[in-house]
């Protein structure tokens, strides 16, 4: 049952040797998103589709087709549609999409529908830049030190989705299954008859694909290092796992591009550290990227303290939700913060607003559009349609500035001017 509407006029993106390739026209699928959803997108639209148009007039033009997932799919497919085929369908023919916030579902079903698209469209790169916009209130000191790009893996870890309700069948023959073949390990689990278990999946494929692309990322970017966060003192074979297929992948495919702190420790152990300090002098030196890792607790209050010490993040799902919304409280909150899940393989991404669906403040043009807006300008990075970024940055940067907000900043500011959400994609028009 075909619901969606393809515009008659524009053309597909496509991937050829990991290159996307952009038409000047480009149908681009988006879901509307839920509560806000409406609210934010109808503002980021336009704010988006003006970018555009000043930054190549008539020259390129974005084709906006409507899929459907979340409240607004049980409306126009039928109840308990949350996630339908044809919505993955067009976004696993159309490559790039990008979306408001939606629901997850109480109940039965599906569990979430943010991580059914990440899984179901294997977009295993969740991408999260954090950096801070000038006038932005902030409860840190200095927050223009904070300029990080976070890469969460999307796929594994405990977001799998793998478990056994406590009290249930399943959980009984697993237990069985442990205590029978893995009787010492059993033993630690210290009230097995209460006990809920959670499978924790983490694969040297999926460690090497993330951090991989999170080096290509710095070497576009010319950033200075990169950061594998885990515990690994813990987890050993898992998080553990995860810093050791790190820097495998880095010495590997990057050896003339990087210097990690697996060599260095080498160095130490065979010439001293003089000699292990003198070769990442060196390397940093010649402009070589530097690979290294920090336990999760250690990174959480090294942000707050040293963060202009960290650049790209490379890190697993768990650890890079609980990172991703730290650092952005940092520098504003999520209602302005973006984030984009991408397979840099397939070409395959959705960008989306990283924030929840607020419904009591559904209908109201009140909330901050910023975070769906931020995640477009990422979509147009993304596209390398870079001109169109930059003009929504520079923007987003003189609105603040300005004080013209909507009213999550507004309370934090002395004589700020208050906006709706529809007015703030205006100034933001107005300011290009």
């Amino acid at each position: 049952m075909n619901k969606v509407q393809v515009p008659t006029k524009g053309q597909k993106i496509t991937m050829v040797n990991r290159k996307l390739i952009v038409p000047d026209n480009p149908i681009i699928p988006f879901i509307e998103g839920d509560g806000i959803g409406p609210d934010i997108w109808a503002a980021a639209v336009r704010v988006l589709d003006a970018a555009v148009e000043k930054a190549y007039g008539d020259k390129k033009k974005i084709q906006w087709m409507e899929v459907y997932a979340g409240e607004k799919s049980n409306e126009v497919y039928g109840p308990d549609t949350w996630l339908p085929q044809e919505t993955l369908d067009y976004i696993n023919e159309y490559l790039v999409a990008i979306k408001g916030p939606l629901t997850t579902p109480v109940g039965g079903g599906i569990r979430s529908i943010n991580v059914a698209l990440r899984q179901e469209l294997d977009l295993y790169v969740c991408l999260r830049p954090v950096k801070w916009y000038r006038g932005v209130p902030s409860p840190v000191k200095d927050p223009s030190k904070i300029d990080m790009a976070i890469f969460r893996e999307n796929t594994e870890d405990i977001y799998a989705g793998i478990e056994f309700e406590a009290g249930s069948e399943d959980v009984t023959r697993f237990l069985d299954l442990m205590k029978n073949h893995f009787s010492e390990r059993f033993g630690k689990i210290r009230f097995p008859k209460t006990t809920g278990i959670g499978i924790k999946p983490v694969s040297k494929e999926g460690t090497q694909r993330l951090v991989f692309d999170a080096i290509e990322y710095a070497i576009r970017l010319k950033r200075k290092t990169i950061t594998l966060v885990h515990k690994g003192n813990i987890m050993k074979f898992t998080e553990g796992g995860f810093k050791t297929w790190g820097y495998e992948i880095a010495e590997s495919k990057f050896g003339d591009e990087t210097f990690t702190w697996a060599e260095y420790d080498r160095i130490v152990e065979k010439d001293g550290k003089e000699a292990a300090n003198a070769a990442q002098d060196k390397a940093i030196s010649e402009g070589k990227i530097i690979v290294k890792d920090v336990i999760a607790d250690a990174f959480l209050q090294q942000i707050l303290t040293r963060p202009s010490e960290y650049d790209v993040i490379a890190t697993m799902n768990l650890n890079g939700d609980y990172i991703s919304d730290a650092l952005a409280a940092q520098v504003g909150g999520i209602g302005i913060s973006p984030g984009g899940n991408i397979n840099f393989i397939s070409g395959k991404a959705i960008f989306e607003a990283t924030h929840g669906t607020a419904p009591k403040y559904e209908g109201l043009d009140k909330v901050n559009p910023g975070s769906v807006i931020l995640s477009g300008e990422m979509m147009f990075r993304y596209m390398n349609w870079h001109d169109a970024a930059d003009i929504i940055v520079d923007s987003m940067n003189k609105t603040i500035s300005d004080k013209t907000v909507t009213y999550d900043f507004e309370r934090l500011m002395e004589g700020a001017t208050l906006l709706k959400c529809s007015e703030f994609g205006d100034a933001l028009i107005q300011n290009m």
